[in-house]
């Protein structure tokens, strides 16, 4: 059986196991078990599983080959069985078949390819992660102290085998206006929804002076607002929220400094994990996919690339609108081809 074949294979019992976020353990089990079942001795925390190359050396750099196995649960519109894995008319129907099954499983057939090979620029390590999708703790952020130091990562996503060089981060903001409470009839008081108002226009308005090449300006939107007890009371409170996606040229303590710099509300980030992240346009492995006539572009959507504090890729066979849709598909020929290009891109930069 050859490499695809037996991707493709693994692919179809991967879609035949539920693997909703942080229910991945069966996935686990069977990655595991595959992996074992190719005498590549391999490892294990909670729902991860992950293995290094025959010949891994410790004086040698690392590139990461990571993916993840866990799944967004099916929307109503499904018609299908979403744990039913089929072929139709060169379609390989099922939940997680696109997002992230195919990427998953052709940088497995990369790693095998590569696996046994001796005199490599970089040590391989292959790593299968769980709750991505929900940005959990428990996923490749849990095991990134195991695996040592990493210099690159190539992030397995669909991208139509399109180079993302960048890729968005995100933060959360919890904002409170913060006035007197008063009657409204003696219009006594400080109404902290009009002090609010002032902010959330700010952060309307606002346009921050450095624009990504790749991805654009950082984007604010107020998603939420919440204030007030009754009709005749003026609120001595205003809570609002805020969804902000930034780019690679702030990180989240600049984009913070500046919002305190503008607002009078008390901003407090639920979490700075989430980062915009990236690579160099000068960076080997992108000028040799450059050279190959891959494109690239910068990602509005977010993956484990957040996560892993090195210069990164995020390139897969799959589209991207297909992620999440009802009667979820990818191609058995887009498989076959991101097999090719993986294997193709790193027998050119691992043999530089």
């Amino acid at each position: 059986m050859s490499l695809t074949e037996e991707a493709i294979s693994l692919l179809k019992s991967l879609i035949n196991i539920p693997s909703f976020s942080r229910e991945e353990d069966k996935t686990a089990d069977l990655m595991e078990e595959f992996l074992n079942g190719r005498g590549i001795a391999c490892e294990r925390s909670k729902n991860n599983v992950w293995a290094k190359n025959k010949h891994f050396s410790a004086d040698k750099p690392t590139l990461l080959l990571n993916s993840h196995h866990d799944t967004v649960k099916p929307n109503a519109s499904y018609t299908r069985d979403p744990h039913l894995a089929e072929v139709i008319d060169g379609k390989l129907y099922g939940l997680g078949s696109n997002d992230a099954g195919g990427p998953l499983v052709s940088l497995l057939a990369t790693f095998l390819h590569f696996y046994d090979q001796e005199g490599l620029s970089h040590n391989l390590i292959y790593a299968a992660t769980a709750e991505e999708e929900v940005s959990g703790k428990d996923g490749v952020e849990s095991i990134l102290p195991s695996l040592g130091e990493i210099d690159l990562a190539i992030v397995g996503e669909p991208t139509s085998m399109d180079l993302a060089v960048s890729e968005k981060g995100l933060m959360v903001l919890d904002c409170v206006a913060r006035g007197k409470a008063g009657h409204a009839a003696r219009n006594e008081g400080e109404n902290a929804i009009y002090k609010a108002i002032k902010d959330i226009e700010w952060f309307r308005k606002y346009e921050f002076a450095q624009v990504s090449p790749t991805l654009g300006p950082v984007h604010m939107n107020v998603t939420q607002v919440n204030a007030g007890t009754q009709h005749n009371v003026v609120p001595d409170e205003c809570h609002f929220v805020v969804d902000v996606r930034l780019t690679d040229t702030y990180s989240h303590e600049e984009i913070l400094q500046i919002i305190s710099e503008h607002t009078s509300s008390e901003v407090t980030a639920r979490s700075t994990r989430l980062k915009p992240s990236g690579i160099s346009l000068e960076h080997p492995i992108v000028k040799i996919a450059i050279e190959k006539g891959m494109k690239t572009y910068g990602s509005p959507t977010m993956s484990d690339q957040a996560l892993i504090n090195a210069p990164s890729i995020k390139l897969g066979p799959g589209d991207s609108e297909r992620s999440h849709s009802a009667d979820e598909f990818i191609y058995v020929k887009q498989i076959e081809e991101g097999i090719d290009t993986y294997i193709d891109l790193l027998e050119r930069f691992l043999k530089n």
